[in-house]
């Protein structure tokens, strides 16, 4: 694409690595790996993947098996180049990503650490019950997220409004500036020097209005100063 410095996919959304079924499991793994082999194929250096869904089995057995399914992906893809994304989560239903801890206990699992990072979700953090809204607040989750998994590991930032309150754990996502994060927290990311190189992609709703991903860009661009 052209003006653009970096590619990132996003896996299927059915794919589930947590699934405590075996046929839904081994698929899941299966799907995952063709993702790979076709980001490889395409150059595109990082994969975001949502952690997965325990759908009953419960949290720990679902982050057992997520680091398990990772660890085996990235064995069998060792000449590769792509990096493996988790994607932070609302917590909705049984989905497993939406504490800090989570991500932590996943990726100190990982044998090949180096091809592991994070997709951070605003929507989806603020959902899970991270407030980000205030500067104070803003900081404050920073640096919770520094201490328990570093901000290093931050590849890829989803910039998303939150249709639903803090810490309501569903994942309804809304334009920039029109649902309850609100604006200043865009503005907070946009002039913190600690993200500048770090890609920002755009998941807001693209209906009915054709413009909306170009608003909601040109939103974020003119919240940038020059401090």
């Amino acid at each position: 694409m052209r003006g653009s410095k970096t590619i990132v996919a996003h896996n299927c959304y059915l794919i589930n690595l947590a699934s405590p079924d075996e046929i839904v499991y081994s698929n899941s793994l299966d799907a995952m790996r063709d993702e790979m082999r076709r980001a490889g194929r395409l150059r595109i250096p990082r994969l975001v993947i949502h952690p997965g869904a325990h759908t009953g089995c419960g949290e720990k057995e679902g982050m057992d098996r997520i680091a398990r399914s990772l660890n085996l992906l990235l064995e069998g893809t060792r000449v590769s180049r792509v990096s493996i994304l988790l994607e932070t989560t609302a917590g909705q239903g049984t989905c497993i990503g939406y504490r800090f801890e989570q991500l932590a206990e996943i990726i100190g699992r990982i044998k090949v650490r180096r091809r592991i990072g994070v997709c951070l979700d605003t929507a989806h953090i603020f959902a899970a019950g991270y407030d980000i809204r205030t500067k104070k607040a803003y900081e404050q989750t920073l640096r919770e997220w520094d201490r328990v998994i570093g901000l290093k590991r931050i590849a890829v930032i989803h910039v998303n409004d939150s249709r639903k309150p803090l810490g309501s754990r569903l994942d309804r996502h809304e334009h920039i500036g029109r649902g309850m994060i609100g604006l200043d927290a865009f503005r907070f990311i946009m002039n913190d020097e600690r993200f500048a190189a770090v890609p920002k992609i755009l998941e807001t709703p693209k209906e009915p209005d054709p413009q909306a991903d170009l608003k909601n860009l040109s939103l974020l661009r003119s919240l940038i100063t020059d401090d």
